[in-house]
């Protein structure tokens, strides 16, 4: 009975360090997996971002038109806004009489986005480069 009480003394309740190691390196190995993945759903998401900013800014150039000859002067007349965006530069390329063509070009971390650096759209809705645009 001593020797059984000596037994039970020596179990001890836990994780040992080599299983806390193998945990932690298959959590390691995970994430480094999974983050490539998450960082192209964050670029996508971000370039999304953009494309609604130029739609948004295309619909103000419109609205400028209905009311007036030329699509030029939307900016200065506060008809139009160029969008707030962290992650990319909108500018309006030219506007005249009839046509316009608008930009949204990748600054800071989203300029990793290396295919679709610069989006733009003009007025007959062509938006470059194709393959950028959601659909």
């Amino acid at each position: 009975m001593i020797e059984h009480r000596q037994r039970s003394a020596r179990v001890r309740f836990g994780f040992t360090l080599i299983e806390l190691m193998v945990v932690l390196t298959i959590v390691g190995l995970l994430a480094m997996l999974a983050y490539p993945s998450y960082q192209g759903y964050v670029i996508s998401a971000r370039r999304v971002q953009a494309q609604t900013g130029l739609l948004e800014l295309q619909q103000a150039l419109e609205r400028h038109r209905l009311r007036h000859p030329s699509y030029a002067d939307c900016l200065s007349d506060g008809d139009c806004a160029l969008p707030e965006n962290d992650d990319y530069a909108f500018s309006i390329l030219s506007a005249d009489t009839t046509s316009y063509v608008l930009e949204a070009e990748a600054t800071g971390a989203q300029s990793a986005d290396t295919d679709c650096r610069q989006l733009t759209l003009d007025q007959n809705n062509a938006k470059t480069p194709a393959d950028c645009w959601m659909r």
